[in-house]
């Protein structure tokens, strides 16, 4: 299979059917490496090691844990990694661009009902008058990076309320976090399990749902090489299997409950071995509960909300306006809504 070099990748960025029945595993102790954040949103990678449905496919998993979208992108096309799960971004897409990414799959989604992700405001912020996204305009927004998923929930929302924001690029959660704490930026936003952690807490103020602006908005996706997609198809399968066996164990669990209060309490303990895991069980359960935000089944891809990111990426100059949706998703593997 053609790899791309990490440095390669780098540059790159710069310049439906439903899935098979499960079967005797064809695949024996293939090695594979799965890119992560340490998200509840990213549960159902967890649970499909911990359950033993990648064994089952014959699939030996590793999980490579990053702190930001973009890096996994890079990872995915230069080998680094082979699967993964994060949100669309700038870097993606010109990598999907280059013919060495493509999306497969979606992961977590936006739903009525359902709490999500959170629009925060500094405490600072707060007290000078942001009480609200509409009153957003002139303050500024943080981002990862410049291409981000955040930077698309904040250009959206800014537009939505007529707003001019000011994106600030922190790299990592936890530097963006430290910055909204203390002032240095006036707002973001972020899923519930962290979100309701922090304004809970104190640190920060809750200011509106991501929802109000982009319903049903397919926040992550799965994603691998573009090799991987036309030329491992039992190796992906296997793949999506068994990370959908893990996505509905979760839904039943904590999304829908209609598993049983044990089985809630057994997939929070579960989840607690990568999320929150310095934290007592005690402390980081209600926030893992609080970030139980519906993962789809099968693997299910919102192509609406896909088409609508691309065109935002397009229309703000972040890639090539001649992409389509068919260089970036792979529709042959999972539904597409």
């Amino acid at each position: 299979m053609n790899r791309f070099s990490r440095r390669g990748a780098l540059g790159l960025i710069g310049g439906a059917a439903t899935l098979p029945m499960l079967g005797t595993p064809a695949l024996a102790n293939t090695k594979m490496t799965v890119g992560a954040l340490r998200f509840t949103s990213h549960a159902a990678s967890f649970v499909a090691f911990e359950r033993g449905y990648f064994t089952d496919e014959g699939l030996d998993v590793e999980f490579k844990f990053f702190e930001a979208a973009q890096p996994m992108a890079v990872a995915i096309a230069s080998g680094d990694a082979d699967y993964a799960v994060t949100a669309i971004t700038g870097g993606l897409i010109s990598l999907a661009e280059k013919g060495a990414a493509k999306v497969i799959g979606g992961a977590l989604s936006e739903e009525k009902g359902i709490d999500g992700q959170m629009i925060l405001a500094s405490n600072a912020a707060y007290d000078a008058g942001l009480t609200s996204a509409a009153a957003l305009d002139g303050r500024s927004f943080a981002v990862t990076q410049p291409g981000s998923s955040f930077h698309y929930m904040g250009a959206k929302i800014a537009a939505a309320e007529g707003a001019s924001v000011k994106f600030t690029p922190l790299q990592k959660v936890g530097a963006i976090i430290g910055a909204l704490k203390s002032g240095q930026v006036d707002a973001w936003t972020i899923v519930p399990h962290i979100g309701k952690a922090l304004s809970g807490g104190g640190a920060v103020k809750h200011i509106g749902m991501v929802a109000d602006y982009l319903p049903d908005y397919q926040v992550t996706t799965v994603f691998t090489s573009a090799s991987n997609a036309s030329g491992e198809r039992a190796q992906t399968e296997a793949f999506l299997r068994a990370f959908s066996r893990g996505a509905a164990d979760f839904n039943a669990a904590l999304v829908d409950k209609t598993a049983g209060d044990e089985a809630g309490v057994e997939m929070v303990k579960l989840v607690h071995k990568y999320v929150y895991a310095d934290q007592p069980f005690e402390k980081a359960e209600k926030s893992i509960r609080n970030g139980a935000m519906r993962l789809n089944k099968d693997a299910g891809l919102n192509m609406g909300s896909v088409e609508d990111q691309l065109g935002w990426f397009k229309s703000e100059g972040l890639v090539k306006d001649s992409i389509t949706t068919e260089v970036l998703v792979d529709g042959s593997y999972a539904p597409m809504i």
